[in-house]
C-alpha cells in the first residue's frame, strides 16, 4: 500500500465536477458533483445528533435501504438543516435534477449540504449547479481538486488522500475528500467525507469495513466539541480494478481496511490540522492502556480540554491540565505510574515521570511545541491497547470566526 496523489477521482471510473451556483458565496465555486461510470455499492455512517439535516436522512435511506449508488451532489454555505418538509423535498428535487442530468435513477443519487442552519435552498440555483457540472465531470486529479474546494466553508485549503494497494492480485485505489473546520467532535463531525473505490467489494463488508473504522478515526477528531447536524460519511465502489469481489473477512478484506483506514486517518488529520482559528494540529496518544476503550476516553478528554488546547496555543509544557484533563475522564488510572512526552519534528522530551516532573529544558519544550504539528503521548502503564484522537490549539481566532459566521 502506497499514498498516491489525488483524491475521489484517484479510483478508475469516477469524475467530478464544481460550479459557482450563488448558493450564499460569491465569485467561488460552491457546488460539487461526483459521479461514478457504473453503479456502485454504497455504505455511509451519519451524525449521532438527534438533530438531522434533511440530506443525512435522504442518504440514510439510500445507503442502509437501497445499499447502491451512482452520484453525489453536494453545496456549501447552506445546510438544509432544520428545513422541515421542504427541506426533506429539496434533497428529492436536487436527486431528481441530478438524475435527470444525468440520465440516473433520483434514488441513485445522494445529496450533502453544509453551511448555515436553518436557511432553504434556492432550488432555481441548484438546478443551475446541476446543469454546469453535469456536462463538466471529468476524471482528472484536479477535477477532484476542484470539488473538494467546492464544499469548503470555513476550511481554509481543501483536504483529500489516496492510496492504493493490491487486492486479489488487481491493483485497486481508494481516494477520498472531505471538509470540516468547526462544529467538529466525536460522533461524527460538521464534516463531510466523499470516499470512492475501485475495489468491487460486497455492499455487506463496504458498510462493516467502514462502520468498523470510522470508530477510530472520525469519531477521534474534535474542534470544539460540538456535534454537527449534517455529519456523513459516503464509501462507493464501482468494482472497476477487476478483483473478484470481496465477499469474505479473508486477506483481500484485510487489505481494503487497511487502505481505507489509512485514508481516513490521513482526512483527519488535515480536519484536525485546520480546525477554525489553529495554528497547529494537536494529536494525543494513549498506550499502555488495559483497554482500546479506557485509551480512547483518555485521549478524547485530553484533546478536548480548552485548558490543554490553549496552552498548546501558547507552546506552553502545562503537563498539569494535561494529567487533569485525564483525571476527569471517567476511567480509573493510577495517576503516580503516568509517564507524559511531547513530540513534533523538533524532537522529543519528556515532562513527566510517574505522576511528577522530570527534569526538563522549559526552552526545549517551548521550541517542541511551536510546531504545527504537536503530538502528547501519554503511558499509563496498565496494559498493551492504545488509541489516538486528533484536534487543534484554541485560539482568538476561534472566536472571531464563530462570532461572525452568520454575517
Amino acid at each position: 500500500m502506497e499514498f498516491t496523489d489525488g483524491g475521489v477521482t484517484a479510483a478508475q471510473g469516477f469524475k467530478a465536477a464544481s460550479a459557482a451556483a450563488g448558493i450564499k458565496y460569491k465569485g467561488r465555486d460552491d457546488m460539487a458533483m461526483i459521479c461514478s461510470e457504473k453503479p456502485c455499492s454504497c455504505a455511509g455512517t451519519f451524525t449521532s445528533n438527534i438533530v438531522k439535516a434533511a440530506p443525512v436522512k435522504w442518504d440514510m435511506q439510500i445507503a442502509r435501504e437501497r445499499g447502491s449508488a451512482r452520484a453525489i451532489v453536494c453545496n456549501s454555505g447552506i445546510a438544509n438543516a432544520c428545513t422541515g418538509v421542504m427541506g426533506l423535498e429539496m434533497c428529492r428535487k436536487t436527486a431528481a435534477a441530478a438524475g435527470k442530468a444525468l440520465g440516473i435513477p433520483e434514488n441513485e443519487v445522494l445529496v450533502a449540504s453544509t453551511g448555515v442552519i436553518g436557511m432553504q435552498l434556492d432550488m432555481d440555483r441548484v438546478s443551475a449547479g446541476i446543469e454546469m457540472m453535469a456536462p463538466a465531470l471529468e476524471d482528472g486529479i484536479d477535477a477532484g481538486l476542484r470539488a473538494a474546494r467546492a464544499v469548503m466553508t470555513t476550511d481554509t485549503k481543501p483536504k483529500e488522500a489516496a492510496v492504493s494497494f493490491t487486492v486479489g492480485g488487481k491493483k485497486a485505489v481508494i481516494g477520498g475528500m472531505c471538509k470540516g473546520s468547526g462544529m467538529i467532535h466525536p460522533n461524527m463531525c460538521t464534516m463531510l467525507c466523499f470516499i470512492t473505490t475501485d475495489a468491487a467489494i460486497s455492499r455487506e463488508l463496504l458498510q462493516k469495513a467502514l462502520s468498523e473504522d470510522i470508530v477510530d478515526t472520525f469519531n477521534m477528531v474534535s474542534v470544539d466539541g460540538d456535534t454537527s447536524t449534517n455529519d456523513t460519511v459516503l464509501l462507493l465502489a464501482n468494482g472497476l480494478a477487476g478483483n473478484e469481489e470481496i465477499s469474505s473477512e479473508d486477506e483481500d478484506y484485510k487489505a481494503f481496511k487497511e487502505a481505507l483506514h489509512a485514508v481516513n486517518v490521513d482526512l483527519c488529520r488535515k480536519i484536525a490540522g485546520d480546525g477554525e482559528g489553529a495554528t497547529a494540529l494537536f494529536e494525543v496518544k494513549i498506550i499502555g492502556a488495559r483497554t482500546k476503550e479506557q485509551a480512547k476516553i483518555l485521549s478524547k478528554s485530553v484533546v478536548t480540554s480548552n485548558l490543554v488546547k490553549t496552552a498548546i496555543c501558547g507552546h506552553d509544557a502545562n503537563w498539569g491540565r494535561i494529567l487533569c484533563a485525564m483525571g476527569y475522564a471517567g476511567v480509573d488510572f493510577d495517576p503516580e505510574r503516568v509517564d507524559l512526552f511531547f513530540e513534533s519534528a523538533a524532537g522529543r522530551i519528556q515532562i513527566m515521570e510517574d505522576g511528577i516532573a522530570s527534569p526538563y529544558s522549559e526552552e526545549e519544550a517551548t521550541r517542541i511545541l511551536s510546531e504545527p504539528e504537536v503530538t502528547a503521548l501519554a503511558d499509563i502503564k496498565m496494559g498493551s491497547e492504545s488509541a489516538t484522537a486528533w484536534g487543534c490549539d484554541l485560539t482568538k481566532g476561534y472566536i472571531a470566526i464563530n462570532a461572525d459566521y452568520r454575517s
